[in-house]
C-alpha cells in the first residue's frame, strides 16, 4: 500500500482467495483493505499510538441517521463521560480534501456534537475544534493528547 503520512505502524494482513484484508484492532476482524481502509486503520493506530486515546473509547464505521438517511462515519472517540469527543472522516489518497468534505463531516457533527474533527486523506490532515457558540470551526496544527 502507498505510504502515508503517519508514522509507520504494523499490521495483520491475510490474503483469502487473492483479497488481501487488514486486521481491525477496533472492531476485532479482518476488514478488506481498500485504499480509504488503509487510511482509517493507520488514523486508528495514530489515535491510538500518538495521541493514546483509549482502545475502548474509540469506534470505527457505525451507522448514523441524518434527516432520515443512513449514513455511516469511519471513527469517532468518545470521552469518558460517554460525550463525543472527535470525529474523524477519511478519504482514500486520490481524494482531494475540498470543500465538500467538510460539508460533509459537518453534516454529520450536526447529529454527532463532537467537540473535534478531523479529515485526511493519508497525506493531508486537517483537525479542528468546534466552537458551538460562534457556530465555526478553528483550524487546529494537531489533536490534543488524551486527557483524563
Amino acid at each position: 500500500m502507498q505510504q502515508l503520512n503517519f508514522n509507520t505502524y504494523e499490521f495483520r494482513f491475510k490474503n483469502t482467495e487473492g483479497r488481501i484484508s487488514i486486521f481491525d484492532e477496533i472492531r476485532r476482524k479482518f476488514i478488506v483493505l481498500t485504499p480509504e481502509e488503509w487510511v482509517r486503520q493507520n488514523v486508528v493506530q495514530y489515535l491510538l499510538q500518538e495521541k493514546k486515546y483509549p482502545k475502548s473509547y474509540i469506534n470505527v464505521e457505525k451507522i448514523i441517521k441524518l434527516n432520515g438517511l443512513v449514513k455511516r462515519y469511519d471513527i469517532v472517540v468518545f470521552q469518558p463521560d460517554g460525550k463525543l469527543f472527535l470525529l474523524v472522516e477519511c478519504k482514500s489518497t486520490d481524494i482531494i480534501i475540498s470543500q465538500d468534505t467538510f460539508d460533509q463531516i459537518a453534516r454529520y457533527n450536526m447529529a454527532l456534537e463532537s467537540e473535534y474533527l478531523m479529515v485526511t486523506n493519508g497525506l493531508n490532515h486537517y483537525f479542528c475544534q468546534m466552537d458551538y457558540h460562534e457556530e465555526k470551526y478553528n483550524f487546529l496544527k494537531e489533536l490534543p493528547d488524551f486527557r483524563t
